[in-house]
């Protein structure tokens, strides 16, 4: 076989791999729920930022000896980056923020200016299941939250081992445990949003024995990110232990009322070595790792992170990328990557593309300037902040949409329920017509974000009709109000 050949089989072999680990639609979905979400409502999701690092710096400092030098570090699944920005600024590490989302990363500049910030991580858009990293060139590789977002979490463990250094240090934390005491009957959402019912069980610390997953799961689940929840302590040993050749672990047990609390006190009681691993076993909670690649520490080996063209690699080849004086990263297989925003997208072209549309006629996407051009009727002014924006709708709004992909298609509205809609005493429900044929019927049983998909007709042009009841008004404001709407599109069936 020739070297071209087996090259492109190669490539295809990795792609079915990394679609398994994780689809184009979950892509998708993160992409765009961290558009919306990240910094959404600033004032509560800085607080939670803020309260996360103070738990994230806890665990630096616990295991400080063990990390050794964090300089240069890379973290997955940054979001908004402020775990990187802790490290830049109250560790003087130098390092990068990666996440798919490019408007999350984007949001950085909220962070610096709201705490006061002089420095921040380099922000780079881009797939763990592809780093755009050299083999071998970091030194500390961070993850916070985003291991279980994997059906095949061990493809990024195994990429986050290939850009370590000899001796470089694997950080994860706040990953879910299953836990073996549970009816999982159903995905319960954040407290917040809890019925009355399941909020009072919450409280006496007896949810958790019937809900599957872990609670909050409902939110991520329903907008389409699939989550991997099947990994109890002695399976994250198992892996972790595979690959690194040392580990140091740290649980996180809940104790949520007298319901968890008891047990997880008889757990610990009949511990041999009176730890938490029968109770995390037992009830589940959050696993903290830190672990060390094999080989020996080189402190002389990387060069300045003020030159980071040199950790990077072309995603497409996989060849090295330079900068230009215009602040391009280049490879010589033409692939280029402009800085936008103080974020360079180093995505794979194809998912790139799919990922990151911009203007395009198949998508309404009201974070963009140029929606408005396929609204027709329907929908009020546009509100929201940062990549948090929507248009109210009445009781039906409509936008016409083109196809610009072949193949079957389907339709895709991501939306917000307000708690009035609940209080009409009519079931909140969304529902949608293209070119005059009715879709299925979303029924919505909480309020919050939701997402409304259906197959569509064949077609090239659409027109798409969203109705949505009940309708209310809030006074003084006399619009008569459903739903808020964020984005539009046509995507491929999967």
């Amino acid at each position: 076989m020739r070297d071209g050949s087996r090259q492109r089989l190669q490539s295809r072999t990795d792609m079915s791999r990394i679609e398994e680990a994780q689809s184009a639609s979950v892509k998708r979905a993160q992409v765009e729920f961290h558009n919306f979400a990240s910094l959404g409502d600033p004032e509560r999701a800085l607080a939670v930022y803020a309260e996360e690092n103070v738990r994230r710096s806890a665990l630096l400092n616990a295991h400080r000896a063990f990390l050794g030098s964090m300089t240069p570090f890379l973290e997955i699944g940054a979001n908004v980056g402020h775990t990187s920005y802790l490290l830049v600024n109250e560790y003087r590490a130098d390092g990068f923020a990666l996440d798919l989302s490019v408007d999350a990363l984007r949001h950085g500049v909220a962070l610096m200016d709201r705490w006061g910030l002089a420095r921040a991580p380099v922000r780079v858009a881009g797939d763990a299941l592809q780093l755009p990293f050299r083999d071998g060139s970091l030194r500390l590789v961070m993850t916070y939250q985003t291991l279980s977002q994997f059906l095949d979490i061990e493809q990024v463990v195994v990429e986050a081992k290939r850009v370590l250094a000899p001796g470089g240090v694997f950080l994860l934390a706040e990953e879910p445990l299953l836990r073996m005491l549970s009816l999982r009957l159903y995905r319960a959402p954040y407290r917040e949003l809890m019925k009355p019912w399941e909020r009072k069980l919450y409280d006496w610390g007896m949810l958790g024995y019937l809900v599957k997953d872990v609670i909050g799961a409902a939110q991520e689940e329903g907008f389409g990110i699939r989550q991997n929840h099947s990994m109890y302590l002695r399976d994250w040993r198992k892996l972790l232990e595979k690959h690194f050749a040392r580990a140091a672990y740290q649980v996180f047990v809940p104790e949520r009322g007298w319901g968890e609390r008891w047990v997880k006190r008889l757990a610990v009681r009949l511990d041999p070595h009176g730890s938490l691993w029968r109770a995390a076993h037992l009830l589940g909670g959050t696993l903290a790792a830190v672990c060390q690649k094999a080989g020996e520490r080189d402190p002389d080996s990387f060069p300045p992170v003020a030159r980071f063209e040199c950790y990077l690699r072309c995603p497409d080849c996989r060849g090295p990328l330079t900068r230009d004086h215009q602040d391009v990263l280049r490879c010589a297989c033409g692939y280029e990557a402009a800085n936008e925003g103080g974020v360079y997208n180093l995505l794979p072209s194809r998912e790139r593309a799919e990922l990151y549309p911009g203007d395009r006629e198949d998508i309404a996407d009201f974070s963009l300037p140029g929606h408005e051009a396929r609204l027709e009727s329907g929908f009020f002014e546009l509100e929201g902040v940062f990549g948090a924006r929507y248009r109210w709708m009445g009781a039906q709004a409509t936008v016409r949409l083109r196809r610009v992909r072949t193949g079957p298609l389907r339709l895709r509205v991501r939306g917000h329920a307000h708690e009035r809609s609940f209080q009409q005493g009519e079931r909140v429900h969304v529902r949608a017509r293209a070119n005059g044929v009715d879709l299925p019927v979303l029924y919505l049983e909480r309020p919050g974000i939701f997402v409304y998909e259906a197959d569509l007709p064949d077609g090239d042009a659409y027109r798409i009709e969203i109705h949505s009841a009940p309708t209310w008004i809030a006074p003084p404001d006399d619009r008569r109000l459903s739903v808020i709407i964020g984005m539009v599109r046509l995507i491929p069936r999967d």
